[in-house]
């Protein structure tokens, strides 16, 4: 913990925020992820490859459940009370979600408690919250008529000794290929010096006056779309076998094709892309794919028609074909939502992990897809990279928030 810049990662997924402070100069202490699935990817790249983490001997290294470390191990957070630069994270937002059935009662609501618990106990200097745009809306059937759980977050933080400021931010403003708008809540602990409300409200300021100078210094700027994160990763550049599933095919590398496809190849000199295994469509799909892609050329990036869904029987409630030139719409943990822009195909692992701005070398662990029951259990690769924060936009956070102290 000698670096001046330390934190804790709370409900971390598959490192989608760490990364991003990884790459701004912040050292770990410990992530706290209850999904084997999630952590294995993790630890993979970040504990192990990059041995990101001052990981301390009393915590496992393993899949950890959050309120399960509040119990087993109250004593120990005690001792890190005031020696934390940062807590960073945000919980599950399935009960929140508005792509999903917004529900109050979900249990991992409840989860946001926890979280609040945790800063109290370890007092960080500063915390870096996120959480989905359904956050900020009240419900129904809300307790507090009116209230917003993102109000009721920013008052208890209040009580807690922090100046909060929290608001909308969409990630694709942040040269993210992809129109994702999420909740963002900055705090910083009353008793800092020089600590004030202004300052807290200045993080997003001095986010969006940075970003330009930030996306410059890497060759991006704030348009890159759908065609700039995944042309070199067409079907019909040539097959190989899958690595790790050799009854499946994968994808090779097509040519590199601008700076954004650069900045994500970096360091990587293998012919097949890491997790660019393409699903085996049946004839019958691959040919519905085809006529909806020709009958969508001037309505893309939204979903089908009533009239194409009865004309294919189609029933599922999302089927987007995706637009070339445009950034993608807020992309979910259901690969099959979505239809490649130019192929008769839903995207790849790969694929849906540049369009998160994960790095070619971020090796995804697990199980690529799951169903039934299963959903409610697994993390698998396409969920894991879904829930992410772009470790892009959480690199940009990163610089700005270390000037918060």
């Amino acid at each position: 913990m000698k670096n001046k810049f330390t934190y804790i990662d709370l409900f971390a997924g598959c490192g989608g925020l760490s990364l991003g402070l990884h790459q701004a100069g912040w050292q770990g202490i410990f992530a706290v992820e209850k999904s084997p699935d999630a952590f294995k990817t993790l630890e993979h790249n970040l504990i192990k490859n990059k041995n990101h983490f001052d990981w301390p001997k009393w915590l496992p290294t393993k899949a950890l459940e959050i309120n399960s470390v509040l119990d087993s191990y109250n004593s120990k957070l005690e001792k890190l009370k005031g020696k934390v630069t940062m807590i960073a994270g945000g919980p599950p937002c399935q009960g929140f979600s508005m792509a999903g059935k917004r529900n109050e009662f979900d249990l991992r609501n409840d989860l946001i408690n926890s979280y609040i618990n945790f800063v109290k106990i370890v007092e960080p200097k500063i915390i870096f919250f996120e959480n989905v745009k359904g956050f900020t809306m009240e419900f129904k059937k809300n307790k507090e008529k009116g209230v917003a759980y993102s109000s009721q977050v920013t008052r208890k933080l209040d009580e807690a000794g922090y100046y909060v400021k929290g608001q909308l931010v969409n990630f694709g403003d942040y040269g993210v290929p992809q129109k994702r708008t999420r909740f963002i809540l900055v705090g910083i602990k009353k008793t800092l010096k020089n600590a004030t409300q202004e300052k807290a409200e200045s993080f997003f300021d001095s986010l969006e006056e940075n970003r330009f100078d930030f996306l410059k210094q890497k060759g991006l700027n704030v348009k890159t779309n759908l065609q700039d994160a995944i042309s070199d990763l067409f079907k019909k550049n040539g097959l190989e076998e899958t690595p790790e599933y050799p009854s499946f095919q994968s994808g090779v590398y097509g040519k590199q094709k601008g700076n954004y496809q650069k900045l994500m190849r970096e360091g990587v000199e293998n012919k097949i892309a890491d997790s660019h295994r393409f699903p085996k469509h049946s004839s019958i799909i691959i040919e519905r794919f085809q006529n909806i892609l020709e009958e969508t050329k001037d309505r893309r990036n939204l979903n089908i028609s009533k009239l194409i869904q009865e004309k294919y029987s189609i029933k599922k409630r999302t089927v987007i074909p995706l637009n070339s030139i445009d950034k993608t719409p807020t992309i979910t943990t259901l690969p099959d939502d979505y239809i490649h822009y130019s192929e008769p195909r839903i995207l790849t692992v790969r694929e849906y992990a540049r369009i998160q701005s994960f790095p070619d070398w971020y090796k995804f662990q697990g199980k690529y897809t799951t169903g039934g029951k299963l959903r409610t259990q697994e993390v698998p690769r396409y969920t894991q990279i879904g829930n992410a924060i772009p470790p892009l936009f959480s690199e940009q956070s990163g610089l700005i928030l270390k000037q918060l102290i």
